[in-house]
């Protein structure tokens, strides 16, 4: 049963990034690179905002530690901004002409993204996926028994706003737009700091926002890409059609 849920809580968080690795990254080394390399900078931001929580003389302000945490996972994504910027064009020298990644505006956003999502993910869900796997631990320590699938669903969501994220960030900067950076910033501050209600146990109220977040980010995210509703539809219908013929 414990490894039954194990397996669950990890596939929940981490099935759709394994999906997107595996479609949209695996195949070509240079974004492997570029996705290792931005999860090494959100690294970065973790040891510094551990650092200064490390010397902060009061550990009951949580508050104070997400928000530090939040400026420099920010000040980090800026910095990989400005390296991928600045390595475009060494990029089109060691790529195939033709190759999506310098062809693409938004996809060295979205690989920094999800190099962003997948890291953060893995370190706020892998102590619990250490306690799940047994023996017997539906709620940790006597608590919620939905505690870990909640937890998961965290994860997922993070992972995928991290993605959305860099595409809304990325962007701003380069179109010079102020309120797709706010955007990102105050939708951070606001989906880090809600999560404070889990000490309450009041999960299903901080799911539901956490979801809104990222439907809206996600639909943000597509439009800078250049989705558009008819080419949404296209895509449906096609993934559809395809179902249809392998059954």
């Amino acid at each position: 049963m414990t490894y039954m849920e194990f397996f669950g809580c990890a596939f929940t968080a981490f099935g759709p990034a394994f999906a997107m690795f595996y479609w949209t990254i695996m195949h070509d080394p240079i974004r492997i690179i570029i996705l290792i390399a931005s999860s090494f900078f959100w690294l970065c931001s973790l040891l510094f905002s551990s650092s200064l929580w490390f010397i902060f003389p009061n550990k009951d302000w949580v508050f104070f530690g997400v928000l530090t945490s939040i400026f420099f996972q920010e000040i980090f994504r800026y910095l990989v901004y400005k390296i991928l910027r600045k390595s475009e064009q060494g990029l089109r020298q060691v790529t195939e002409t033709n190759s999506a990644i310098t062809t693409s505006t938004h996809l060295l956003s979205y690989v920094s993204g999800l190099g962003f999502g997948i890291i953060s993910g893995a370190f706020s869900l892998v102590n619990i996926l250490a306690e799940i796997k047994g023996p017997g631990t539906m709620g940790l320590h006597g608590g919620n028994e939905y505690f870990c699938l909640f937890s998961a669903l965290f994860t997922m969501c993070f992972v995928f706003l991290h993605t959305f994220w860099s595409i809304i960030f990325f962007n701003g900067f380069d179109t010079h737009n102020r309120m797709l950076v706010l955007y990102v910033i105050i939708s951070h501050v606001f989906v880090s700091c809600i999560t404070l209600l889990n000490r309450d146990e009041l999960y299903g109220t901080t799911v539901s926002f956490i979801f809104i977040i990222t439907i809206i980010s996600g639909v943000l995210s597509y439009r800078i890409a250049g989705g558009t509703k008819k080419s949404f539809t296209v895509l449906f219908q096609f993934q559809r059609k395809s179902s249809v013929n392998i059954q």
